[in-house]
């Protein structure tokens, strides 16, 4: 019955989002001029993201060629494993195959939909500001669904099948098995998140640079010649790095919270018997409250609409509430329909994830929105120039990690302290896994207002660079406006998530050392070499970002390069702005191969850095355990990964706030400043000392929210699900 209803729900969502596809791609495609513009990005998008993938391909087949040859030929079978070394080995292997093939087939499905809608969205906006409204939102719902059903059907399909076979003594074994998905899925994300933010914002510092900076044009100006490659990185940056990121997010997240179900079920197997509670409630208990998450975004969505006059974050917040109160509904009737006589205290904890959740959208809009203090210090600090608009947007950053750590320690200690209320043994840890699923409840809403905003920033860049009337330009400005908050606040979403999750993730692992004989209780930093295996995992989260960033510096200097080459022919006014003449014509092609080959160059150091270092330490150490017999402080390479899992999670989350917020912040004082009237004498508006000094605090943040802090939260779970899978590797 409950995998039955797993299934039922997931296809409803596929169900929905063909609806939503039929309805969006029967909508206007506009004017042969918008057209071209929209084929241009189509033809760019689907370009690199076809050769991103025959690269993250290559990558994937040699990790599953290296975890079946550890799993079968180079680990020790001990007497707790769940299945012989050569079906471990397989299933291990396969679910990370599977895992790897949907997050992939997620990011693709995430830009096929944003290529096809921003031109319908740019259409619709002729009509009516709710018309383009709800064109961008329900073509971002298409993503939203599939994302989230895909992961839903490819853990519940696995489970079914493995438990079909009987590959295992015992269903609750089965998580076990299928970790791997889950790791596979966190490997295809992170580099679809890292090679497409390198692009977007190589791209999009390059054009902005040399564009409004140097030759004193608008944003999305067609005669700059970086501006297609622009509007490409939205789709392979934020539609389809955003896609697999989600996507790994709930299938990681699902696989460690069925992993911790199983222990409970086991721990209080004849509590559960008495009160009628059968194993399959309580492990498939995170997927079916996926399903009932599925069905209260699918009418989040449909209820959304707008007037002209109204505020388009007012009728997305409605949509967003109503999808939190129906969540709040399923997951009432889940918890009691799986969990009997103790119902209660796990649907407070799903409460507390769904709260978390909204609280975490308030504290990101506090700090990323200009109708607040902390963009607002950042536009006064523009009119003193560059630095200490730059000093002024560190300084949002950093002091933007507070609320949120202070809102996910709440969270935990809350969920943590209702679930051991239950009376249920070890239920404390389960009910932190219930709040992280009720975080998760909104997901398929929440990617959709992702997807929103790149739809709606490449809708008007359409709208720019065909010219249409400055009308219809009013009303993309306003949803890209819009566009730019949900971005915000979704990657706050991400972190918050990613956070929940990777304490729920880290217990997931500990778990699992139990399950394979090792019992770790607690993780003793008091050893030197667990101290090494934690600042070993707080390096990796910095030499990361550095090298994300200066992959952005590299690949945006060779674009600043090509752009100042083309207008070199041109000649400038007394202030530098270029003089264009009618017969110039903007070379796109060359700055989209240019940021296309460079990218997919400089995502492999880092993100095999990610995979590396985990896998090494906990071999290093286990060797060193083995060859030092009774050495002084007996921490196995288990504990040492555990210790770099621990303080590496803790330093990305702050570090991934701090940058996104940083970021987002500055993106909002940029397009501050530009609603301001033009006014010389004041240095207010667009092309202003003011304007300039915003837009370069903007190009230091690009780098910061679009490329190292989402990737962040990726490589978070990345190391969850590689410690999570090579667990046995390090005992």
């Amino acid at each position: 019955m409950e995998l039955l209803f797993v299934f039922l729900t997931g296809a409803l969502g596929v169900f929905f989002a063909l609806f939503l596809m039929q309805q969006i791609l029967g909508k206007d495609t506009g004017s042969e001029a918008m057209r071209r513009i929209s084929d241009a990005i189509k033809d760019g998008a689907e370009a690199f993201l076809a050769r991103q993938n025959k690269t993250i391909v290559t990558l994937a087949i040699a990790l599953a060629a290296l975890i079946y040859i550890l799993y079968a030929f180079v680990r020790t079978p001990t007497t707790h494993d769940v299945a012989s070394p050569v079906s471990l080995a397989l299933w291990t292997t396969l679910s990370f195959v599977l895992g790897a093939a949907s997050s992939g087939l997620s990011g693709y499905i995430g830009m096929w939909v944003s290529i096809r809608t921003n031109i319908r969205t740019a259409a619709a906006a002729q009509k009516s500001l709710n018309d383009a409204l709800q064109v961008a939102l329900r073509g971002g719902a298409i993503s939203g669904f599939f994302v989230v059903t895909l992961s839903l059907l490819g853990v519940a399909g696995l489970f079914a099948t493995i438990d079909a076979l009987g590959v295992v003594k015992s269903p609750a074994q089965i998580p076990l098995l299928i970790a791997g998905y889950g790791f596979g899925a966190s490997f295809v994300a992170l580099f679809a998140q890292l090679g497409g933010g390198i692009y977007t914002k190589a791209a999009d510092v390059g054009a902005d640079l040399v564009g409004k900076v140097e030759a004193g044009i608008p944003e999305d100006d067609p005669r700059n010649p970086a501006v297609i490659a622009d509007l490409v990185g939205d789709n392979v940056g934020d539609c389809a790095g955003r896609g697999a990121d989600l996507f790994e997010s709930t299938a990681a997240e699902n696989i460690g919270a069925m992993i911790l179900a199983a222990t409970l079920y086991a721990s209080n197997q004849q509590t559960f018997q008495a009160n009628n509670i059968g194993l399959l409630g309580v492990v498939l208990f995170p997927l079916i409250a996926a399903g009932v998450g599925l069905i209260a975004s699918l009418i989040g969505v449909m209820i959304v609409r707008a007037s002209d006059a109204e505020d388009p974050m007012n009728a997305l917040n409605r949509g967003y509430y109503v999808t939190m109160a129906g969540g709040l509904l399923g997951f009432f009737f889940a918890s009691q329909w799986l969990l009997g006589a103790f119902w209660l205290n796990f649907f407070l904890c799903g409460v507390v994830g769904i709260l978390t959740s909204l609280a975490f959208v308030y504290v990101t809009q506090y700090y990323t929105e200009y109708r607040y203090r902390p963009v607002l210090s950042i536009v006064e600090s523009s009119r003193t120039g560059p630095a200490t608009n730059v000093i002024s947007g560190i300084a949002v950053g950093l002091e933007s990690s507070a609320m949120p750590i202070l809102t996910i320690s709440i969270a935990i200690i809350a969920s943590y302290y209702l679930g051991a209320a239950s009376g249920l043994q070890h239920a404390g840890l389960f009910g932190t896994a219930v709040a992280t699923m009720g975080m998760l409840v909104t997901a398929a809403y929440i990617l959709a207002m992702d997807n929103f905003g790149p739809i709606t920033d490449n809708a008007g860049g359409i709208v720019e660079m065909s010219e249409q009337p400055d009308e219809i330009r009013v009303k993309t400005d306003k949803l890209d406006a819009v566009g730019n908050t949900t971005k915000a606040l979704t990657k706050g979403y991400a972190v918050g998530s990613a956070a929940l999750a990777a304490f729920l993730l880290f217990s997931a692992y500990l778990d699992e050392l139990r399950n394979y004989g090792l019992n770790l209780e607690a993780v003793n930093l008091n050893k030197p070499e667990v101290f090494i295996g934690g600042m070993l995992g707080a390096m990796l989260v910095f030499v990361f970002s550095a090298l994300a960033m200066r992959a952005v510096g590299n690949a945006a200097q060779g674009v600043i390069v090509e752009v100042r080459r083309q207008f070199a022919v041109l000649k400038r006014d007394g202030d530098g702005s270029v003089i264009f003449t009618p017969d110039f014509k903007p070379d796109y092609r060359a700055c989209v191969d240019l940021v296309t080959s460079s990218a997919l160059k400089q995502m492999v150091l880092p993100g095999t850095l990610v995979v590396a270092m985990p896998i090494v330490t906990g071999v290093v150490f286990k060797a060193v355990y083995q060859v030092g017999g009774s050495h002084p402080s007996g921490a196995t390479g288990a504990e040492v990964v555990a210790g770099l899992l621990m303080i590496g999670t803790i330093v990305g989350i702050m570090v991934a706030l701090f940058l996104n917020n940083a970021g987002g912040a500055w993106d909002n004082a940029k397009k501050y400043v530009e609603t301001e009237p033009r006014d010389k004498a004041a240095n207010t508006g667009k092309g202003s000392d003011k304007h300039k000094a915003a837009v370069v605090g903007d190009t230091v943040g690009d780098p910061f929210k679009d490329t190292a802090g989402p990737s962040l939260h990726v490589l978070i779970k990345l190391l969850s699900t590689i410690t999570l899978v090579l667990a046995p590797l390090f005992i």
